[in-house]
């Protein structure tokens, strides 16, 4: 089947899991540039045990809580809408509108980091004893805290927005970022068992701290390079799909794939399936 453009219709892949492991090689082998965001990838769970655990649960009580959870979560919404809303700008081009993202998440990591550290520096785990009497929603001071923690929310709604439409902006073809989710997701969860590990074993404070904003700024940098050299204006064929896998574990290179110019039976299939569209109501 081909469409009104010239293009193939993509035919859906039913491959087993093995063709799928090695599926995530041919991705790695013909586009590396998805290196660069491994350590973007690895980040963006990271920050979760700190801002929950060596924040929120360290410093206020189960009423504070909650109130901050609920908060935390309604500025996700605002701050995937807003990143979005900017990403999405089609009247912007495509390498402003990623530089304009990775600029927004440098500042919001800044932002959010420096004014964590005032707090953080203030106490430790031994500081802090399993009785202690924490911080309520009337307390002085509770309003700065919890706009910290509404700010942690925004970027961290940012963060995740942000690698999903770098993501999209290397490749149109499904199963090419089927692969790059799959990777995303593989790195996140590491990260994610690696800090939750370091907390269960008392790891200090200041060091998850620290841990957190050296990883968030290291996945900007090395992203930085990937956007710079792999985000265009359009996507071409022959740049977002090097090699597909068949069922069978079968490469095929691109050209093998491409789609010749309509013409003969490719145009009457074409005015085929046109007349058969109009035919619907």
């Amino acid at each position: 089947m081909v469409r009104t453009d010239g293009t193939k219709v993509t035919a859906p892949r039913h491959p087993s899991w093995k063709l799928e492991i090695y599926g995530l090689w041919i991705t790695l082998k013909t586009d590396p540039m998805i290196l660069f965001l491994f350590p973007m990838f690895f980040a963006s769970n990271w920050f979760y045990t700190w801002q929950f655990n060596e924040y929120n649960n360290a410093l206020f009580n189960i009423r504070a809580r909650s109130l901050n959870n609920l908060v935390y979560w309604l500025a996700q919404i605002i701050g995937s809408i807003s990143i979005g809303f900017l990403l999405d700008q089609q009247n912007i081009s495509r390498r402003t509108r990623a530089f304009s993202g990775w600029i927004i998440l440098f500042v919001m990591v800044f932002v959010v980091h420096i004014w964590a550290y005032f707090y953080q520096k203030g106490y430790t785990r031994k500081s802090i004893p399993p009785d202690a009497q924490k911080m309520d929603i009337d307390d002085s001071g509770y309003t700065a805290k919890i706009m910290l923690y509404i700010l942690c929310g925004l970027l961290d709604a940012m963060w995740q927005t942000t690698a999903y439409w770098i993501m999209g902006a290397m490749s149109n073809d499904p199963a090419k970022l089927a692969h790059f989710t799959g990777f995303y997701k593989s790195f996140q969860s590491a990260g994610g068992a690696g800090v939750w590990r370091a907390d269960a074993v008392k790891t200090p404070f200041m060091n998850m701290f620290i841990s957190t904003w050296a990883l968030l700024v290291s996945g900007l940098v090395f992203a930085l390079p990937m956007i710079f050299l792999r985000v265009k204006e359009h996507t071409d064929y022959s740049d977002e799909v090097l090699a597909r896998m068949d069922d069978s574990g079968r490469i095929h290179v691109a050209a093998e794939m491409q789609a010749p110019t309509p013409t003969g039976d490719s145009v009457r299939e074409v005015r085929t399936i046109k007349r058969e569209q109009r035919s619907y109501p």
